[in-house]
């Protein structure tokens, strides 16, 4: 090889290529760095109803490091997230010196028992919320399904002038809703859409007339349904059903 002037010739060439590509990596890496560089501004968009300037400034503390190349934006993506009524968030770098956060929060919807709430996605997340809220109650990973079912309950009872106010679905996969005046609605399993159907036919000839306080009605009857009326109670303090038709 050293007897080779042309194999000689090109690894000459080739260290002198990787000598350059070296300075100009450790040149890159010097620029980069400096405090020309570094990030000055952070700014959040999006409708943050409840997030803090606080919050998002302890963020800006903690988690701003580097520079406009260097800014670890996963780690500060990570950071929004981990916030209580974050849902989404979208995180930019804005040439010269500018972070653009979006950011997505939770809405909610409902209570998913006592321990979280529900958003319009229908997704349960944990938050401090002191407002009045429906709730719902299901098996774990339910919570999208009960959220849709509780649309299209609240649409269906509009037509009685009824809001429900808890949706419950059962291990057995029974659906059981309370309304807004105390009434309980004892649906089932099956035959929902078409239960729900029936009994809002009927109710303003049967149940609206009698002009009492309703508190259980069992929609799971094949031309019917059940109802329970505690004014009507009897002497042994159960209290009287009637049964009118569809």
């Amino acid at each position: 090889m050293w007897n080779n002037a042309a194999a000689l010739n090109r690894t000459s060439d080739l260290l002198l290529v990787a000598a350059g590509l070296i300075v100009l990596y450790c040149a890159i890496r010097f620029a980069i760095v400096q405090p020309v560089f570094a990030m000055r501004e952070l700014r959040v968009g999006g409708a943050t109803a409840h997030i803090t300037l606080e919050q998002v400034e302890a963020i800006a503390r903690r988690d701003v490091r580097g520079t406009f190349f260097t800014l670890d934006l996963a780690r500060l993506r990570g950071s929004f997230e981990k916030m209580p009524w974050v849902r989404k968030v979208d995180i930019r770098r804005s040439w010269p010196d500018r972070i653009d956060v979006a950011i997505e929060e939770h809405r909610p919807l409902a209570r998913w028992g006592n321990t979280a709430l529900v958003n319009q996605q229908g997704e349960v997340f944990e938050a401090a919320y002191d407002a009045t809220l429906p709730v719902f109650v299901g098996p774990a990973g339910t919570s999208r399904e009960v959220a849709l079912q509780y649309a299209q309950l609240r649409g269906q009872l509009a037509e009685i002038g009824r809001v429900p106010v808890h949706v419950q679905l059962s291990q057995r996969r029974a659906w059981r809703v309370q309304l807004d005046d105390g009434m309980t609605l004892e649906i089932g399993r099956e035959l929902v859409e078409s239960r729900l159907k029936r009994f809002l036919a009927a109710y303003p000839r049967t149940l609206a007339p009698l002009a009492r306080h309703i508190d259980y009605v069992d929609l799971r009857y094949v031309n019917g349904f059940a109802a329970r009326v505690p004014e009507l109670a009897t002497t042994k303090g159960d209290a009287a059903r009637t049964r009118p038709g569809a």
